[in-house]
């Protein structure tokens, strides 16, 4: 076993990884660009060595900086993680140059299986069934465009060097093959500096499930059964479990063959997954998508089941040993599901969100597992992945691991930084998906049932409990005056209630008053409404309960007129995340119609795309390429044309 091991990585899955490698006793290394210089991977690791300013190309994704920091600390070998440089052939070589060992397959095969085109060809020669798609690399737009139409309408575009659901497409109209196919390839260039592109067929109402394989360098392959994939947001994964209801046992032995098959036909070694597609109606007509050569994010299910940690294999399996168990040594036990906890708000239509952690409360307790790389006080940017955290469940059945994670996701606290945690927990609790009736297009179809559709009352009347307790005065000499408290007293009546002026981002401002009888205290505050009690965590002007999270500023009515009048409305175009703007499609002076794109904002590796609020003429900008933006920062104001002015009026 290595002695020091460098974990190129960062965020949760550095914490995971460091994790294991304590408990083997090898010294952990950790490294860090100038954003993360007191994250949590870094406290945690045994040393850990800067690598460069905050942007990923300058420190997490330069090579060169990494294998520096593996020379300045004496590491032996690299653990990738996952995302950055996991499946960078070139890496790998370049590890491997410097005498060090890549804890991960062979570049070679890093290479194969990271060119989709060329792993679906390998793998069909090995007897693997592959979805039908297009053939050949380097494909130019009109022949991408003349392959989805010989294939026919839906087709999904996928970048050919790349996972993880960036720059994939789904494209039902053949007139948007053009602007969907230029936006695919920038999403691919953007995410892993390569542009080509593939079409596939797309199966409606699929499922994607995928076989986690383990292999050593002596020729023992061996599969740890599946996991399902299927619900996904924006063909990202969200919610995974292991095992899946839909394969009976012939069908996951079949499946999990044909994933070992396709491990051998690219000299695999190390932990890696094999992802299928499968028609809901008929799982024996499986597919294989693709194969990621590396750790999953959803590892910890499998770890769950197996009661093998994946981690640790990597490292044994790299250290030259040989697998200890057999296929017949495997068996899966119990139920496992993994929620993502990623920054972003279901409120504002799911957009990367951003801030500082001022409350953190990560559930433990029987069966639940938290992988986290936060801690208070954690800047939440633009420039990574959004995922904070994944939230774990184990139980004896899949009823009972659902329900510990839905109650596990109720205790999650993330206060100064909007997470999808609250949504997660409502989708849980699904009827389709407590009876396991999945698919890859159930959260998109279902997703706006899932969000709450506006504050609930008692919101308000926490944070005007709030603002009262702040208005109390501080105690000096042991008397107060009775009327310096505002506690709404009047001569010959009820108490008036304090009112206060309030505003939840995104919604339109309310007046409260604070009721009697609110407890207030730093971390928590409770009032009743309607006989009811709600108890909600605080920090600052935030909220959260169960998972969910509202900040509730003040709101001065006179000030917001005076300084929004001149650019608010419906004229402005506002930043819709924190982030950076990529494309700038217009100038001061042009004329634009309703709908038009102008501009382009990403975050998180995700893009979004603003659009001319009605026609007329750009009169503002604010922006170029590369500019750095806030959330709801102006971006450029659309006067209105003469037509569209009375149309509103």
């Amino acid at each position: 076993m290595f002695d020091t091991v460098l974990v190129a990585n960062r965020g949760e899955i550095a914490v995971r990884v460091v994790r294991t490698l304590r408990s083997l006793g090898v010294r952990s290394v950790a490294v860090f660009s100038d954003a993360d210089a007191d994250a949590r991977h870094v406290r945690e690791a045994d040393t850990a060595v800067r690598i460069g300013p905050p942007p990923a190309a300058e420190s997490y994704l330069s090579v060169e900086r990494l294998l520096e920091a593996a020379a300045r600390s004496g590491a032996q070998a690299v653990h990738p993680g996952y995302g950055f440089l996991a499946e960078n052939a070139g890496f790998a070589r370049a590890c491997a140059d410097a005498g060090l060992v890549f804890i991960g397959p062979p570049a070679d095969a890093i290479a194969l299986m990271g060119d989709k085109i060329r792993a679906k060809e390998t793998v069909r020669a090995a007897g693997v069934p592959v979805v039908p798609g297009s053939s050949g690399s380097g494909l130019s737009d009109a022949q991408l465009a003349d392959s989805a139409r010989e294939i026919g309408m839906p087709v999904l575009l996928k970048p050919s060097a790349g996972g993880g659901g960036k720059g994939m497409r789904l494209v039902r109209d053949a007139a948007a093959l053009a602007d969907e196919i230029a936006a695919a390839r920038r999403e691919a260039r953007a995410s892993f500096g390569d542009d080509t592109l593939l079409v596939e067929r797309w199966v409606d109402r699929p499922r994607h499930i995928e076989i986690q394989v383990l292999a050593d360098g002596h020729g023992n392959v061996v599969h740890l059964g599946e996991r399902e994939c299927s619900l996904q947001r924006r063909h990202q994964k969200i919610i995974e479990e292991a095992p899946s209801v839909l394969l009976d046992p012939g069908t996951r032995a079949a499946m999990g063959a044909a994933a070992v098959q396709a491990a051998r036909s690219c000299g695999y070694s190390g932990a890696g997954t094999v992802e299928f597609i499968v028609p809901g109606g008929d799982p024996s007509s499986y597919y294989f998508m693709e194969m990621n050569t590396r750790l999953q994010v959803e590892h910890p299910v499998t770890e769950l089941i197996t009661g093998l940690d994946l981690v640790e294999w990597q490292l044994r399996v790299a250290a030259g040993e040989r697998l200890a168990f057999g296929q017949d040594d495997i068996t899966l036990t119990g139920h496992a599901v993994e929620a993502r906890v990623c920054a972003e708000d279901p409120a504002r239509g799911f957009l990367p969100s951003g801030g500082t952690v001022l409350r953190l409360r990560e559930p433990r307790g029987e069966g639940v597992r938290t992988d986290s790389g936060l801690t208070e006080g954690t800047e939440v940017g633009s420039l990574y992945d959004p995922m904070l955290s994944k939230v774990v469940a184990y139980g004896p059945d899949r009823a009972t691991a659902l329900r510990r994670l839905r109650a596990a996701l109720a205790d999650t606290v993330t206060l100064g930084v909007p997470t999808n945690a609250g949504f997660l927990r409502r989708l849980l609790a699904h009827p389709a998906v407590v009876a396991g009736e999945l698919d890859t297009g159930l959260v998109e179809r279902e997703a706006a049932g899932l969000v709450p559709d506006g504050v609930p009352e008692e919101v308000y009347e926490a944070a005007a409990a709030v603002r009262l307790e702040g208005l109390a005065p501080s105690g000096g000499d042991g008397w107060t005056d009775p009327f310096s408290v505002p506690s709404g007293w009047r001569l010959g009546g009820e108490p008036a209630p304090v009112a206060f002026d309030l505003r939840v981002a995104g919604r339109d401002p309310v007046t409260r008053g604070a009721r009697p009888g609110a407890e207030v205290s730093p971390n928590r505050v409770s009032v009743t409404v309607d006989g009811v009690r709600h108890t909600f965590h605080r920090a600052a002007d935030w909220l959260g309960r169960d998972g969910d999270a509202w900040q509730v500023r003040d709101h001065d009515a006179v000030a917001a007129s005076l300084t929004g009048a001149a650019r608010s409305g419906a004229d402005s175009l506002t930043a819709p995340m924190p982030g950076t703007v990529t494309v700038v499609k217009v100038a001061v002076g042009d004329e634009v119609d309703a709908g038009q794109s102008l501009l382009v904002v990403e975050a998180m590796k995700m893009e979004h795309v603003v659009s001319a609020p009605h026609a007329g003429t750009v009169t503002e900008l604010d922006v170029t390429p590369g500019t750095t933006v806030a959330m709801d920062q102006v971006l450029a104001v659309v006067a209105p044309r003469e037509e569209a002015q009375e149309e509103q009026a």
